[in-house]
């Protein structure tokens, strides 16, 4: 056991408190903001020795001295002169720590008198309630960063059931951009899932939308790796190499020769697919891409009829000079022109309870879709989709979309989180969880902006929590982001989705700018809320603060390891041609674009 570095004290003006404490400790005591700390109480309760476990909030530094007046007299004025004192005076370290835990739990008494303890490892597990998930045997942790504090270090591990089990909510990520925060955290929690997601709770995949720069679309190539980040990587025991399986899914340019995507070097191609959709992959989802003047009740009721009746079936009516099968927006086009010239010789003003104006209306609008989002929606028909019912275990796949319009974005992120909702509530998706991580969503549901499909399906999904039974269905979407058993989504801008910050089960706080560190602490009291956000101020490049569903603290959780500077892969992205395929050796020891895994 180690040496106690401090005692608990107090007095009428700090008296201690069940969910509070104060002790003093040597002036050299490693001991700062955000450091756990153990106190062992001196008299047993019911035959156990008290344990309480707090992080501190706040420290104090004083002297004897009655007024700072005095020092001035002592020194004559002259801070120059102070090394010729006769005596130093005395000087006191007084610390105050917010309680974490109390063992034993009841009574919950206030903090008794006793020694202070600098927090082990095992300590740090108790301390934050991991070791209800670590217990040997049914293990669930999954390691997310190591706490280091007065030379401690201990691995910090999120609850997969709270994450992406039947328990799960969504995961909340803020952060200052361009210091690992946001992206190369989620990509540093997926490498960490896909090698500790528990093997009895089925396989997991992540799909991820990429949507500005090359950001995601070197997951497979390897980079440098520092010394310090490859201890972190040893100790959490996560392989600091980028992922092993990946696909990539990107929409032709708009003329159609070529795909539209940053990964556009010939020796990189291999495992890229094209993302083509024809009219019935759109048709279903045309209000996301049609604004509300554009679909009243009587359009829609249209639509509809088109959906059921029409796409995909012989049709004949009489008004019709031939049966019709409509696969493609052509056969679409030609099936409105020939319903308008039957009702032009029949001079008739509606058909099948659907005025002309209506029909007239509908065409324009379905028919631009094509050329809206040209190279996505093809006027032929062709289709090339993600492998939806043939998900495969540990697997990377990226969508491609930040050379599109909005339009087309918006599209592929309603459709393919729509269809992963809809295969995972049926389990035929290929793999029982999957997380789907969506960059700058503020981009999609900003809290100022217009009520769109997109946004309202992610309030939708943001605002439920955990459902009993095995209907668990998917959840906030957000980063800016997924699991079923259910579904779990990230969300990275705490402002972009009202419910994501109140629901969310789990948080992740890297350096935030003022405005935003008050809104992640305003759980915490007054005094937790300023130490705590002051810390979240300081922390570096890749550093994060954890909140998670039954234990956690902004201040806990320190130094995850570092993603690859993404701004690496941005000067790099044109790879030379003698660049090698996935999975070989860069040629002469030359480094390219990195990955997953730095």
């Amino acid at each position: 056991m180690s040496e106690a570095l401090g005692r608990v004290v107090a007095t009428e003006r700090k008296p201690n408190t069940p969910h509070e404490f104060h002790f003093w400790t040597a002036i050299d005591s490693p001991v700062g903001i955000g450091t756990i700390v153990r106190v062992d109480g001196a008299n047993p309760m019911d035959g156990q020795i008290p344990h309480i476990y707090g992080i501190i909030v706040e420290g104090f530094s004083y002297t004897d001295l009655q007024s700072p007046m005095h020092d001035v007299l002592g020194h004559d004025g002259l801070p120059t002169t102070a090394g010729y004192a006769a005596t130093e005076r005395a000087e006191i370290r007084l610390y105050t720590a917010a309680v974490l835990r109390q063992i034993p739990e009841e009574p919950l008494q206030p903090v008794p008198m006793g020694q202070v303890f600098l927090a082990e490892e095992a300590d740090v597990q108790v301390a934050l309630r991991m070791d209800s998930y670590l217990r040997e045997g049914a293990n669930t942790g999954i390691p997310i960063g190591v706490y280091r504090a007065g030379g401690t270090e201990a691995v910090i591990y999120l609850d997969a059931d709270f994450l992406l089990g039947p328990e799960a909510a969504h995961l909340n990520i803020t952060g200052v951009s361009g210091l690992a925060t946001k992206t190369s955290a989620v990509e540093w929690l997926l490498a960490s899932l896909f090698k500790h997601f528990p093997e009895d709770k089925g396989s997991i995949a992540a799909v991820c939308f990429n949507v500005k720069g090359p950001d995601l679309c070197y997951l497979d190539q390897p980079g440098k790796v520092e010394k310090s980040d490859e201890a972190l990587y040893e100790k959490l025991d996560v392989e600091p190499k980028p992922f092993q399986s990946v696909e990539y899914f990107a929409p032709y340019t708009a003329k159609g020769l070529a795909l539209n995507t940053f990964r556009n070097n010939e020796a990189l191609l291999d495992n890229v697919t094209p993302l083509t959709w024809g009219l019935r992959e759109v048709l279903q989802f045309a209000e996301v891409l049609l604004n509300k003047d554009d679909i009243d009740a009587k359009a829609d009721a249209l639509i509809d009829f088109i959906t059921e009746n029409v796409v995909d079936k012989e049709f004949s009516d009489p008004i019709l000079s031939k049966k019709h099968r409509v696969q493609s927006f052509a056969d679409l086009d030609a099936w409105f022109r020939d319903v308008l010239q039957g009702m032009e010789r029949k001079d008739g003003e509606s058909w099948r309870t659907h005025h002309v104006a209506t029909i007239r209306k509908v065409r324009n609008r379905l028919s631009n879709i094509s050329t809206r989002c040209a190279g996505l929606v093809t006027d032929a028909g062709a289709v090339s989709d993600l492998p939806f019912g043939s998900f495969e275990d540990r697997t990377v796949y990226v969508v491609d979309v930040a050379n599109l319009e909005e339009d087309a974005q918006d599209l592929i992120f309603a459709r393919i989180v729509s269809k992963l909702r809809e295969h995972l509530e049926r389990r035929d998706l290929g793999v029982k969880h999957i997380v789907v991580f969506v960059d700058e969503l503020n981009k999609y549901a900003p809290g100022d902006g217009a009520d769109t499909y997109v946004r309202k399906m992610l309030l939708d999904t943001g605002i439920r929590g955990a459902e009993p039974g095995d209907k668990n269905q998917a959840r906030n979407a957000g980063e800016r982001a997924v699991d079923d058993s259910p579904s779990t989504f990230h969300a990275a801008d705490l402002r972009t989705i009202p419910a994501s910050r109140r629901d969310a089960g789990t948080r992740r706080l890297g350096a935030l700018p003022a405005g935003e560190r008050r809104l992640a602490g305003r759980r915490d009291s007054a005094r937790a809320q300023t130490a705590r956000s002051d810390d979240l101020a300081a922390v570096g490049a890749g550093d994060h603060g954890a909140l998670h569903a039954g234990r956690g603290d902004p201040g806990a959780q320190r130094d995850a390891p570092r993603q690859t500077r993404q701004r690496e892969g941005i000067l790099r992205r044109a790879i030379p041609e003698d660049h090698p395929r996935p999975g070989g050796a860069a040629p002469n020891g030359r480094e390219h674009q990195v990955g997953a895994g730095k």
